[in-house]
């Protein structure tokens, strides 16, 4: 059973995708979630889902990458949940496909305001109240390119890198004050992104199109496994493990009883454990 949190879990880009299954499955699991996301109508979904269920969440409107509609969402957290425990930042894009050469610096931009800075300013708004609490899990969804490279990915692969090496380096700001960072990579699973991927045919590359294409056709990684992990580690079993990127596919199990090596799940890595 897990332990649940003083405070509510707030998700970002909980409207669709990862972020959503994640919120849906933090709710079904007994915990009180904040829904952000920029999309009313993802918004309203998402609530209703939870709802009928049996769940409890809000509706938070904002957009990652305004600091000011962040930390609102933060506020009213605080005021309708308690405060944030737990932080899921989800929220992300793709971004634009094919030749770094070939794209707009608008569009690269956008990646880098959204995947990168987005995360950034959620912690900035969570991380003084957990300090002052002494008490917070902080859950970033990296993703493809994060610790290998991602041909036609630039700026997708760059930010997911960053989101790790900013992990790493903010959990031994706050390791003190007892709050675990961690990175979570939820594997290759059906979203949004994986039309985009199709859509882009030539540009994405050919093992890009055949893997978004068994994703497509077997759905990925199931959204229990996601799920399961995440849970892990917003609880106080994932106590002992801060900074580390920990993918689906890690036999992460074996962590609930075990110290780890300082350098296991670093962005550094150069095999599976």
């Amino acid at each position: 059973m897990q332990t649940q949190p003083n405070g509510g879990v707030l998700v970002t880009g909980a409207g669709r995708g990862i972020g959503k299954r994640l919120a849906i499955g933090f709710a079904a699991a007994g915990h009180r979630v904040g829904l952000l996301a920029r999309s009313k109508g993802e918004l309203d979904l998402a609530h209703l889902e939870i709802e009928h269920a049996g769940g409890n969440a809000l509706r938070i409107r904002a957009d990652v990458t305004d600091f000011e509609q962040v930390s609102a969402a933060v506020d009213r957290m605080r005021r309708d949940y308690g405060g944030v425990q737990v932080l899921i930042c989800a929220a992300g894009v793709p971004g634009p496909i094919g030749p770094l050469a070939e794209q707009s610096a608008k569009a690269l931009a956008e990646v880098i305001q959204v995947n990168l800075l987005g995360v950034m300013n959620a912690c900035r708004a969570a991380l003084p109240h957990m300090i002052e609490r002494r008490s917070g899990k902080i859950i970033v969804l990296s993703g493809p390119g994060a610790a290998t490279s991602r041909s036609c990915f630039s700026a997708y692969a760059a930010s997911k890198a960053a989101l790790v090496r900013l992990v790493e380096t903010v959990a031994e700001e706050v390791r003190d004050h007892n709050i675990q960072m961690n990175c979570m990579g939820p594997g290759g699973t059906y979203t949004h992104m994986t039309d985009e991927i199709l859509r882009a045919g030539e540009r994405a590359g050919w093992k890009e199109t055949e893997d978004a294409l068994e994703i497509r056709q077997t759905g990925g990684i199931a959204p229990e496994k996601q799920i399961q992990l995440a849970l892990f580690l917003a609880s106080e079993q994932s106590n002992h493990i801060s900074g580390k990127l920990i993918h689906i596919t890690d036999d992460w199990k074996k962590l609930k009883n075990e110290n780890i090596h300082p350098e296991i799940y670093t962005l550094r890595r150069v095999q599976k454990v």
